[in-house]
């Protein structure tokens, strides 16, 4: 039902009285309306279906256009308003919708346009179009306002939209020869006159602003048209239609007679008790049986297992595409038309007007995909002129190589797109066959110009085929379309295409390397270079302590020189990257591992010139010194930094992010292209096609054999001769559904119509049954597509390819070989970092081996289950389906307000991926912009600032700067603080604990536990410092601590004590929980000394560390004493206060603790605190809380 005022403002346009149109006052204002209801409505496109149920365009407004031409503005108007409502329904609607209600919205649009077009089939309407168009262009360039190219461009997209409009074929029911809507609207355009008004339009040189307007038109105006029949319409039937015409009867009248032989053979349609039951044999039913046929004898030919079964439904998304455009033959006034239009376009418009379009293309002054018109017209106007009188001048603007270069770019870009686009992928195919059409042209026009009589045009041709066949693209374009071929997007008439072009091409490129000696080639080869990802030092030096207690006194003696002496120049030693993505305050500790650089390699001044400069630019926490540092104190730091275990790292813009993916410590592969130039084989050439892929094609292009022309069924033929006859390699062929296809060629009745198909069948035939005589499992063979590799192997004897192409065969695996085979492989499958294979490979003493002999010899012992199991990791790249990516961006949305969103994805995706590529795909998606929104959240801390200063140290300060970048917060959880119901708990658990530990103790637990004890002792001390409390994870850096965290006992112990385990999933350590107390952390801890085990443990470090005894012993005094909570003071009267001869003794002992990758508040392995720190004795470097100096006797 019509909108009330939209029935209100189409009444007040005015009426039609007889032939007469009577405007209402208010028409214009009406008009203006109407354009603004369809500015604002709604995405059914109510508004627009409502006019043209109403026939607003056939009532009224062409009887505006018609009668009132002289009304400027109320003209303007409705073809404005024609404008709008005669756009194409896949503009109104995006794409052809597959919501149920909006597709029947959008065929009802769509019926709407059709009945507009057959209302514009008329010469008074084209008649007024022409005369406007023609006064606007009779004014001069400088005359013309801006409205009057507003009005031709209107005009121009109204005839563009009314010539868009589709046929409805069930609706006009035309056949060949017949005026169709599409032929009366064309007849009507010649008749006013306003197709040599598109001939001006597309020669003129100042209306080169129109040129993809009048190539879009006329592009419309050939639908559905044949160039080559075209271009012999007036000429009489060719000889050679009139043989097609023939030879098509015959086929007909040949199968008419075996259908009459057919019937004639059968008996009356009596029933079957009349007919009798008989057994076949050989045949079995359902059961063990024979079968039983009730039928008459001459149905049995007839017979198939498939008869009343259901025919299996094929799922839409995998039904083959269909065509969407049918030639058809016009009346023939409208082609002889077209004819002459063309004929008048090529001579006088063809090379400017698609001069202009390219010019218009490259510039990017055009709309998306404006260059499908582009190669609509190359390939159709260079058809005609082929076929018409060919004349290479009338084409030459796009008869060159730069020509195949823009279609070839063109069409390898429509390729890959179809391949990302999935859902857009029909439309990508449809401009991908365009783009095949005028490259196949191209070929045609360049062949045809090789048996012109003209010299030069010859030599053209020989300089454009040579430039083509030289280049590598334009060889691999049919191997990568025939690979990629997909029928579910891109319909037969594609593959009949690329059939035909490949063939053209293969004619060519033989003929032309029979020509000449030999034919130099580009051939561009991807080699890969690997190179191993930088990894993070795991904390050894790179020289031993002797080493560098050998270097040092020089580098001492160097460095009191360089400070006693003049001031250095700060200015020529930069202690950071500016260029670096990393942020300068991240990059402090890339300049200490500069330092220690330099230092190692005795460039002392340097040294000392990059620690005053790392002084300036980070002066914070004196992490280089202080401002007021002496020089004595200066070379003392230094020396800390020489013996310092320093993490090193390459590329730190990659920390961070795939800190725990495998295969970051894997090898990157590089490709990087090489040119050259080789001989060219056309054999090895033809040999690439050889493979199933392309077969498949072949094979689904021949099924159809009826309905293809003979040129197709011969292009097809001609390739599997080649494959077959040239190649020698007739195995290819022996396929179970091309000898079911064959068979079918052979019973046809109508088989001698296709001669050269009958003949090429009993070829392969005959081949295949005289193998057969010979090798048995040819039979099987039919089964499957083979390779080259196999059928030598079906041809020569099975085996007979392993030596390689020279046929020498390897001598097989020895006893001797194979136990040591069986050695290497149970010696290195376990370890870790290494690949097994390439380990057996370099350690194998008998004849060389490959890759693949070894794995597969691997599988044959049963030491390996597959050949995948040894495949390396990272060398396949599996791509994304949309499905995948669909669940991908499901789990990142679902996942995406929680603590962990990579790891929840990793723990519930179906297909699983290492952490690098779902971090990828997810940056690929547009899902997050950068890698840090998917680190994990972390709450926040205590400030820095209220860390001690006096516990700081420089290496962790490195490693912090490390692990900020890395960016791997863990989750702490905050617990509430118990009552004396908790406290009497905890008494109980700490008289159990006193068993548990002496238990350990026995065990050989005793380091363990005093690291355990020396961790609740220092936990205890923070806490009362502080004043707060918070959850400490107990990192244990030694593979004794760690085993004994892993040890069931002692993790018994570890819950006696009231120590949380892990959280599942978000945590590592166990944690040491924020709501006990100093004095029950005291408690616990004086429950797990022993003195047996503390003795033994003195004992034991004493024997390997040469220190002093006494300071020893007085150390160990006062860690019984817990003197950790004197830790600060003690370091205040120790430092600096250290002989040169105690240096001597201890500094090959001094060692900077590696920290781990987790970030935490206490990190403590080692039980002795106190020995390093008189010894470090630098005043100014600090040491965050997390980390501690590790302990002569313990680094010992």
């Amino acid at each position: 039902m019509m909108n009330c005022e939209l029935l209100a403002t189409c009444s007040a346009l005015g009426y039609l009285e007889g032939d007469t149109y009577h405007r209402e006052p208010d028409c214009l204002e009406s008009v203006k309306d109407l354009i603004r209801y369809l500015r604002h409505e709604d995405e059914t496109r109510d508004v627009r279906q409502q006019l043209g149920s109403a026939q607003i365009l056939q009532s009224d407004l062409l009887p505006i256009l018609t009668q009132h031409r002289r009304d400027k503005p109320l003209f303007d108007a409705v073809i404005r308003l024609m404008v709008n409502l005669t756009q194409p329904a896949l503009l109104c609607f995006g794409s052809v919708p597959q919501e149920p209600s909006l597709r029947h919205h959008f065929l009802q649009v769509l019926a709407y346009l059709q009945a507009y077009k057959e209302a514009f089939a008329s010469e008074k309407v084209f008649g007024v179009l022409s005369e406007a168009l023609y006064e606007l262009l009779q004014l001069g360039w400088e005359e013309r306002q801006e409205e009057d190219n507003l009005l031709i461009e209107r005009i121009l997209l109204l005839v563009r939209n009314v010539l868009h409009v589709p046929a409805d074929l069930e609706r006009e029911q035309r056949i060949d020869d017949d005026a169709s809507v599409h032929d009366r609207l064309l007849w009507a355009l010649q008749l006013s006159g306003l197709d040599d008004l598109l001939l001006f339009l597309a020669s003129s040189p100042a209306e080169q602003q129109w040129s993809l307007h009048v190539l879009e038109v006329i592009s419309l105006m050939f639908r559905d048209q044949n160039p080559e029949q075209l271009a012999g319409v007036g000429q009489g039937r060719l000889a050679q239609e009139r043989r097609t015409d023939v030879a098509e009867l015959e086929v007909l009248r040949q199968r008419e007679m075996a259908e009459k032989k057919t019937r004639a053979l059968q008996r009356g349609n009596r029933h079957s008790r009349f007919g009798g039951s008989y057994v076949i044999q050989g045949l079995k039913s359902i059961g063990e049986r024979d079968l039983v046929f009730h039928k008459g004898l001459h149905n049995l030919q007839n017979y198939t297992s498939d008869l009343g079964k259901q025919p299996r439904r094929v799922p839409k998304r995998r039904q083959a595409a269909r065509e969407l455009s049918v030639q058809r033959r016009s009346a023939l006034n409208v082609r002889l038309f077209l004819r002459d239009f063309c004929s008048e376009f090529l001579e006088n418009c063809y090379n400017r007007l698609m001069g202009s379009v390219k010019d218009h293309l490259l510039r990017e002054k055009a709309q998306q995909h404006d260059e499908t018109y582009y190669m609509w017209a190359l390939a159709f106007f260079m058809a005609f002129n082929r076929a018409a009188s060919f004349r290479p001048g009338l084409v030459s603007e796009t008869l060159s190589v730069r020509a195949f270069h823009f279609i070839e770019q063109n069409l390898t870009n429509y390729y890959e797109m179809m391949l990302t686009d999935r859902k857009e992928a029909a439309s990508w195919a449809r401009r991908m066959h365009l783009a095949l059409k005028a490259y196949q042209e191209l070929l045609a026009t360049v062949n045809e110009m090789d048996v012109c009589p003209d010299e030069a045009v010859r030599e053209s041709s020989r300089i454009i085929k040579n430039n083509i066949f030289y280049v590598m693209e334009y060889r691999e374009l049919f191997l990568a379309l025939f690979r990629k071929f997909d029928e579910r997007f891109q319909p037969r008439s594609f593959l009949r295409d690329l059939v035909e072009t490949t063939h053209l091409f293969l004619k060519m490129l033989e003929r032309f390397c029979r020509s000449r000696r030999s034919l130099v080639v580009q051939n561009k080869r991807k080699r890969r270079k690997k190179r191993k990802k930088a990894s993070v030092a795991s904390g050894d030096a790179p020289y031993s302590p002797e080493e560098l207690e050998a270097i040092w006194p020089s580098l001492a003696e160097q460095l009191q020189c360089c400070a006693q002496g003049s001031e250095l120049g700060l200015d020529s030693a930069v202690p950071f990257d500016a260029a670096s993505e990393v942020p300068v305050e991240e990059q402090r500790a890339e300049a200490m591992v500069r330092i220690q650089d330099c230092l190692l390699a005795g460039q002392a001044l340097q040294a000392l010139s990059l620690l005053r400069s790392a002084r300036e630019v980070w002066p914070e926490r004196d992490v280089f010194g202080a401002q007021d540092i002496s020089p004595e104190e200066e070379i003392q730091l230094l020396k800390q930094i020489l013996w310092a275990p320093l993490p090193r790292q390459q590329g730190l813009e990659e920390q961070g992010a795939e800190q725990e993916d495998e295969e970051e410590e894997e090898e990157e592969a590089l490709d990087v292209v090489q040119v050259s130039e080789r001989e060219f084989n056309f054999l090895d050439y033809l040999r690439r096609f050889a493979n199933a892929t392309v077969l498949r094609a072949y094979l689904l292009l021949l099924r159809s054999y009826e309905q293809n022309s003979a040129h197709t069924n011969h292009c097809v033929v001609k390739m599997l001769h080649r494959l077959a006859h040239d190649l020698k390699m007739e195995a290819l062929l022996f396929q179970l559904s091309l000898f079911y296809l064959f068979n079918r060629l052979l019973s046809d009745p109508a088989a001698g119509a296709y001669e050269e198909l009958v003949t090429f069948a009993k070829y392969i035939l005959g081949k295949f049954f005289a193998l057969a005589a010979v090798n048995q499992k040819a039979f099987m063979e039919l089964l499957f597509w083979k390779n080259t590799a196999v059928v030598r192997e079906m041809t020569e004897g099975y085996g007979s390819q392993d030596g390689g192409s020279s046929g020498r065969r390897l001598p097989g695996w020895s006893p001797e070989e194979e136990a040591q085979l069986r050695e290497l492989y149970l010696a290195h499958k376990d370890v870790e970092g290494q690949d097994v294979v390439d380990t057996i490979l370099a350690h194998l003493k008998a004849a060389p081996r490959t890759r693949r002999q070894v794995i597969h010899h691997l599988v044959r012992l049963g030491l390996a289950d597959s050949i995948k199991d040894l495949q390396r990791k990272g060398a396949q790249i599996v791509l994304w389906t949309e499905d995948q990516e669909l669940e991908l961006q499901r789990l990142f949305e679902e996942f995406q307000d929680s603590e962990d969103v990579l790891g929840n994805i990793m723990k519930n995706i179906t297909a699983k991926r290492s952490r690098a590529r779902i971090v990828d795909k997810l940056l690929a998606l547009g899902l997050v912009a950068e890698r840090r929104e998917l680190y994990k959240k972390r709450r926040k801390k205590l400030a820095p600032s209220s860390l001690p200063n006096e516990e700081e140290s420089l290496h962790g300060f490195c490693q912090e700067d490390l692990d900020e970048e890395e960016n791997v917060p863990e989750k702490e959880d905050e617990e509430e603080e118990g009552g004396s119901e908790a406290e009497q708990a905890r008494g109980g658990s700490v008289l159990s604990a006193e068993c548990l530990g002496q238990g350990l103790h026995q065990e050989g637990f005793t380091a363990p536990l005093l690291w355990l004890q020396n961790c609740l002792l220092r936990a205890a001390d923070d806490r009362e410092e502080v004043g707060c409390s918070q959850a400490v994870p107990l990192v244990p850096l030694t593979e004794e601590n760690e085993e004994a965290m892993e040890n069931e006992q002692f993790q018994q112990l570890l819950r006696k004590l009231g120590v949380r385990p892990p959280a599942t999933g978000q945590e590592t350590f166990w944690r040491i929980p924020a709501k006990l107390s100093p004095t029950q952390l005291r408690r616990m801890a004086a429950s797990l000394s022993q003195a047996e085990g503390e003795e033994k443990l003195h004992l034991g470090l004493e024997s390997k560390v040469p220190g002093e005894p006494g300071r020893e012993e007085e150390h160990q005094k006062e860690h019984r004493a817990h003197a950790l909570s004197t830790l600060p003071s003690a370091r205040k009267e120790n430092a600096g206060l250290v002989s040169p001869e105690e240096e001597g003794t201890s500094g090959g002992k001094e060692q900077l603790m590696m920290a781990p990758k987790k970030r935490q508040l206490l990190d403590s392995d080692e039980e002795q605190e106190e020995d390093k720190a008189p010894e470090l004795g630098v005043p100014g470097i600090r040491k965050k809380k997390r980390f501690q100096i590790e302990d002569d006797d313990e680094s010992a």
